[in-house]
Parts: structure tokens; C-alpha cells; sequence
């Protein structure tokens, strides 16, 4: 929390604070996996969690829709059956665009330009959308995704400039500024968005850390009688997870080895973490997590089920 005064407490794992909610929002990229594997520990935690009867919810900030999240965390491992519900801006963004009934997404017409990663357009299947090759024919600007890193952002400028000087609105249905890659971290669509406002256009966000994403989260929640109070979020970016969590007035738990894992190099002892983390919250004008882990990971030893019913005969 923004608080002042408060201290994060550095925890061994999700064991540590299991006990303490009913409801978990756990972000995807830099969290569950690196976008080619989950990282270790991950679905034995989740699993941990499901045992416990917590309700989770794998909140994105993917422009690519629900199902196709979904169906790339079953092929890299990470079973439908480990969390209740995926929600990603992208399925936001989608469902916006079809009913086009509120101050977000009223207007926009049926020509959109479409920037995505790999001219991936499931996005805008299903909807009374044509996509149009020349920007100087659309209604409006879609960014869901970033040809990163085989493209920059001076490869996205003409376009930009071009949109901005029509005056299009944008819908960014990503808006995260970096991602995490392998190892490593890309230039995420959200740049293009903060670039695009450079030029003066008009840019709606869709995903976190704004509210709307949150509201659905909190109304899902709520249908299993969980509160606000009930709930933490767990995510591995101050910009998005951890300020998006603390505006919703719900805990947050950072994890220290996704986005900001640079933040935390070479530290070894509590006061230098404490030290880092000090520094990373003082760029997000002090916002702080309640809590923080290495990784999302039980972090403590799960007892051997085998060999206990084997003792017990």
C-alpha cells in the first residue's frame, strides 16, 4: 500500500500469505511463465492453492483474447484445471469493440488499423470490423501487440504520426510498456500507445492498472461472496500489477525475479533488498507492496504423500 510507514514483508513463498486470502489475481508474462515455459515452482503452487479452495484469477495484459491465452498456457504446461478464470485485456478490448456502448469504445466505427505482434488479427475475429491496410481509411487505431524486438519504435512512427494528425482514437488493448521474452525484456505495445499521445493523439487503456479490468475482476470475485479485502494481487510490475492492485484497494505481492528482476541484481543481504526496493517504490510515487517473494513458488518443503501413507500401513 501507498501508505506511509508500511513495510513490505519479504516471504519465502505463497505459504507465507495462503492463509490470509480467499482470492488471488496473479498476473501471466514474468510470473507463470516466461512466454516459452513456466518457471519452476509455479504449478506446484498453483496446485497448493487449488488444494486450499482459492479462487484464482490469471489477469493479463495480453491483447490477444481469453481463450487463445488459455490455450498457449496448456501448451507450455500450465493446465485449464490450476485456475478458475483467465481475463486479459485483449478479451476486454474485443468485447468493447462489439458492443461499442460505453465512453471507452462509443464511436469508433468499423475500420480499424490494426498494430499486432506477427499481423495476428484474433483480436478483431468475430467482429463487424475490417481491417484496412492504409491508416488514412480507418475510423480507428488498434494496438494489441509489437513486432518487438524485429521492429522499434521508429518503424511505428509514420504510422503514428499519421493516425495522431487524423485525429483517430486508439484503443490499446495492451499496455504494457516492456514484456518479458526468454530471458530478457521487449519493447511492449504500450510504448507505441505513450508514443502515439506524444503526437497528440487520444489513447484509451485497456488493462492494468486501470480500473476497468480491476471492476470486472472485483464483480467476479464477488459472485463467490470475495471481497476486496479477501483478495491479493500477485504480479511482477510496480506500473501495472502493484499500483493497479493498490487503486483497487486489495493487498499486493510483488514478485522480484519478472520485469524488475535488474532492480534486485547482485543484492544478498535484507537491508539490501530493502534498500532496492525502496528505490523501485520511489519511482512509482511510493506506492508499495504489502508483500514480496523471489518467485511465485510455495516455498516450503510439500510433504511426501507417498511415502507418509507408506509409514502409515
Amino acid at each position: 500500500m501507498s501508505a506511509e510507514n508500511v513495510t513490505t514483508k519479504f516471504c519465502q513463498g505463497i505459504s507465507d500469505i495462503s492463509d490470509s486470502y480467499m482470492g488471488f489475481i496473479i498476473d501471466q508474462w514474468g510470473v507463470l511463465h516466461n512466454g516459452e515455459k513456466p518457471y519452476d515452482g509455479v504449478i506446484e503452487c498453483l496446485k497448493e492453492l487449488r488444494n486450499r479452495h482459492k479462487f484464482i484469477i490469471v489477469l493479463s495484459n495480453s491483447g490477444k483474447r481469453a481463450q487463445t491465452n488459455i490455450e498457449r498456457l496448456e501448451e507450455i504446461g500450465i493446465s485449464r484445471k490450476l485456475y478458475d478464470v483467465l481475463l486479459t485485456s485483449g478479451e476486454m478490448a474485443w468485447q468493447g469493440i462489439k458492443n461499442q456502448d460505453d465512453k471507452y469504445f462509443e464511436g469508433l466505427g468499423n475500420k480499424c488499423f490494426l498494430i499486432s505482434r506477427g499481423g495476428d488479427r484474433s483480436i478483431v475475429e468475430g467482429l463487424d470490423v475490417e481491417v484496412v491496410k492504409d491508416i488514412k481509411k480507418a475510423s480507428f487505431l488498434l494496438i494489441s501487440g509489437a513486432d518487438a524486438p524485429d521492429m522499434t519504435i521508429k518503424d511505428y512512427e509514420a504510422i503514428l504520426k499519421e493516425g495522431a494528425r487524423r485525429s483517430l482514437k486508439a484503443i490499446c488493448a495492451n499496455p504494457d510498456s516492456l514484456g518479458v521474452m526468454g530471458g530478457g525484456n521487449i519493447m511492449g505495445p504500450g510504448t507505441l500507445a505513450r508514443r502515439y499521445q506524444d503526437y497528440g493523439g487520444v489513447v484509451y487503456y485497456i488493462g492494468k492498472p486501470h480500473q476497468p479490468i480491476f471492476n470486472h475482476c472485483i464483480k467476479l470475485l464477488q459472485e463467490k461472496n470475495i471481497y476486496p479485502g479477501q483478495t491479493v494481487v500477485v504480479g511482477d510490475t510496480m506500473a501495472h500489477d502493484i499500483l493497479g492492485g493498490d487503486l483497487a484497494n486489495m493487498d499486493t505481492c510483488l514478485v522480484r525475479s519478472g520485469l524488475h528482476k535488474p532492480a534486485f541484481k547482485n543484492v544478498k543481504t535484507p537491508a539490501e533488498l530493502n534498500k532496492a526496493l525502496n528505490t523501485l517504490v520511489a519511482q512509482y510515487n511510493g506506492v508499495r507492496p504489502k508483500y514480496m517473494v523471489h518467485k511465485l513458488s510455495w516455498g516450503k518443503a510439500l510433504p511426501d504423500r507417498k511415502h507418509k501413507k507408506r509409514a502409515s500401513r
